[in-house]
């Protein structure tokens, strides 16, 4: 296992290390030198301003130099300065990824929580009047783009049966964002109804083939309950794919919820990120993504060790 982890960790550095290269060289086709620093400081910025910031920052050295003093930058934890918000992008997302985890963390334990025990009963009561149901519903919520879902979320319980507020809980800080529950009711519903709609199909498809295999003849051949024989025998290994589901959608703390966040005003790194796209804060820009790449690898790695630990055929191959 020890071996398995150190080969998985080596390979997610220099993962890490093509994704740095390849977002600097990106941030960097969009705009770069003069450019880049008319679009940080302003349109209004003098020729001496812009020849100031420029040496400041080396925007006059070679590209591989500007990168490596990019990466010294991020190893000591500096995701660059938003001028244009007046803080670092370190301080911006610090204040904002607490909000992102509370949507997007509790959407996705909610819809584990509905998918894993339903998605074996389809298993179990394949092809009856349960699976053709949970099957149809889940093709419809997967098949619905996030927008769609979530402005019919608030036609119906905020426009037409004013139950909930169609804006989502608006604050500073993740105690001003719980202080208003029913706020959060509808961005997370919407987030949780599409990935239910993921997983329950991988674990519907993973708990139909764990049912087949010789191990659960032969538990029902020894007399084994069915209760027991689903939780003992059947769960684990049909959790496998789901586990790399959700090490995959790790990320989405941070990307995810971008629709969503944009459709209930939501204050989270995805409306950020927006934002700043939108405003050409490029600094903001590149070091979300950044830390979206880091995030993807880092759950690729979560995945892995968890399918190993799920699977010990995997570290042994």
């Amino acid at each position: 296992m020890t071996g398995y982890l150190i080969r998985r960790i080596l390979q997610a550095i220099i993962v890490v290390l093509g994704v740095t290269i390849i977002a600097f060289i990106l941030q960097n086709l969009i705009a770069t030198g003069p450019a880049l620093a008319r679009a940080i400081i302003g349109p209004r910025a003098t020729a001496a301003q812009i020849h100031v910031f420029i040496i400041t920052y080396g925007l006059n050295q070679p590209l591989p130099a500007q990168y490596l003093h990019f990466l010294w930058q991020l190893l000591h934890g500096n995701l660059g300065y938003s001028y244009k918000q007046n803080q670092s992008v370190d301080a911006i997302i610090a204040q904002q990824l607490p909000k992102d985890v509370v949507l997007v963390g509790s959407s996705m334990i909610l819809s584990l929580l509905i998918a894993i025990p339903l998605g074996v009963v389809q298993a179990v009561r394949r092809n009856g009047a349960i699976d053709h149901v949970g099957t149809g519903v889940s093709f419809l919520l997967y098949s619905m783009p996030a927008y769609w879902l979530s402005l019919l979320l608030i036609a119906a319980f905020s426009v037409s049966l004013r139950w909930l507020p169609a804006e989502a809980p608006q604050g500073v800080n993740v105690g001003q964002i719980l202080a208003d529950p029913a706020g959060l009711v509808l961005p997370v519903a919407s987030l949780t109804l599409v990935n239910y709609a993921l997983f329950s199909r991988y674990m519907r498809s993973s708990a139909i083939e764990s049912l087949a295999q010789d191990y659960v003849r032969t538990a029902r051949a020894k007399g084994l309950s069915e209760p027991y024989l689903l939780r003992r025998h059947v769960l684990r290994n049909s959790l496998i794919p789901v586990t790399t589901m959700v090490g995959l959608s790790l990320p989405g703390i941070l990307t995810a919820g971008l629709v969503t966040e944009y459709v209930f005003n939501f204050p989270g790194i995805g409306l950020t990120f927006f934002n700043a796209a939108a405003t050409s804060d490029y600094p903001v820009e590149l070091g979300i993504a950044v830390l979206v790449g880091l995030v993807t690898v880092a759950g690729n790695l979560f995945a892995d060790v968890g399918y190993a630990v799920l699977d010990p055929r995997v570290r042994y191959e």
